[in-house]
């Protein structure tokens, strides 16, 4: 079993701490994305977390069920209104399998890079793929792997800094490897947690999807659905079962 880097510690501030996420004009985009695939189908949240995403996409009428390492985070959940709607099953969501078939999985918030191999990444393609009905779609928000504003010879790069936050991701470029640091003053204590991740590239995870049986339905900039490009920090793609897969 991975390593649960989101225990009670973390879960307790994770809807605070993450407060630009929580925001009704953020969560609503991609909600409306998401619902647009699902139709009348069922959907599939790999690391649901404390509900961000799957609450409201409940209440816009599908049904969700959610997969989750941390016992923690999903306490959060179900003391939420509304999450006792929502089913739960906490194990690794690269290989845990759960009843049902799906017409939608996805992937938010840079979640598939918790997932610190490849072959674990690659084998979350494979669950996906055994969860989704014939034509579902895989969806996976992520971000771009910002090497190419490292300086030669560097190898970390500040994300937040603030005079209660700092955040500084550590690059191994070598193993495609990075560790995200975070230092907050809390209650005027330092908090200290950091996380590992696998950065992945968007053509990686193309090809993780074909040895699932899937292939590249669209790719986004962002929920709007804003162009891709070579300057966008982040990517929304979907990726559709085949009727072989």
């Amino acid at each position: 079993m991975p390593t649960d880097h989101f225990g009670e510690r973390v879960a307790e501030r994770y809807d605070a701490a993450s407060a630009d996420m929580f925001d009704p004009a953020v969560v609503d985009r991609a909600v409306t994305f998401l619902a647009d695939l699902a139709g009348d189908g069922a959907a599939l949240e790999l690391g649901i977390g404390t509900g961000r995403i799957a609450l409201p996409l409940w209440q816009r009428g599908v049904r969700v069920h959610g997969i989750d390492l941390s016992p923690a985070m999903a306490e959060r959940l179900r003391a939420k209104p509304g999450a006792h709607d929502i089913g739960v099953t906490i194990g690794d969501f690269a290989t845990t399998r759960v009843e049902g078939e799906f017409r939608l999985a996805y992937l938010v918030f840079n979640t598939i890079m918790n997932l610190t191999t490849q072959d674990d990444q690659v084998e979350c393609f494979r669950n996906v793929a055994a969860h989704l009905e014939p034509g579902g779609c895989f969806v996976i928000e992520v971000g771009i792997p910002e090497l190419q504003r490292l300086p030669p010879g560097e190898t970390v790069r500040a994300f937040t800094v603030s005079p209660t936050r700092l955040g500084f991701d550590e690059y191994d470029v070598a193993a495609q490897f990075l560790v995200s640091h975070h230092y907050q003053v809390v209650d005027g204590r330092l908090e200290v947690f950091s996380t590992p991740f696998r950065y992945v590239w968007p053509s990686e995870l193309d090809l993780m999807a074909r040895l699932a049986g899937m292939t590249l339905r669209e790719r986004w900039g962002g929920w709007s659905r804003e162009p891709f490009t070579s300057d966008s920090t982040s990517h929304v793609s979907a990726w559709v079962k085949t009727d072989k897969g």
